[in-house]
């Protein structure tokens, strides 16, 4: 199950169902268990019934249809944060494991 459709094309994988919700919302928003056990539902029926491999089934919700504007934030270049250079990673790693250490 993806939000993330041109990742899931790229990764080919033997089937998949796209719900075009943000990332990491592919369920549904928060405090709406019906809607999510109805997503979670089409999914499974869908992974039942998929027999072309590869294929990738649509599911027919929608995140908000007043506002669609979570998708220009979400697949807008730049979105993300600028990732670490790799000293600068091992610094914040090595960082990190030094508080576990400690006790």
């Amino acid at each position: 199950m993806t939000s993330a459709l041109d990742i899931t094309q790229s990764v080919k994988p033997p089937r998949a169902v796209f719900v075009n919700f943000p990332l990491g919302h592919q369920t549904g928003p928060p405090d709406q268990p019906e809607l999510q056990r109805r997503i979670v539902t089409d999914a499974m029926r869908a992974f039942e019934t998929i027999t072309t491999p590869g294929a990738i089934v649509e599911l027919p919700y929608v995140w908000d249809v007043n506002d669609r504007l979570w998708e220009e934030i979400d697949y807008t270049k730049g979105w993300m944060p600028a990732r670490p250079s790799r000293e600068a990673a091992e610094a914040q790693e090595a960082e990190r494991q030094a508080k576990f250490r400690r006790s």
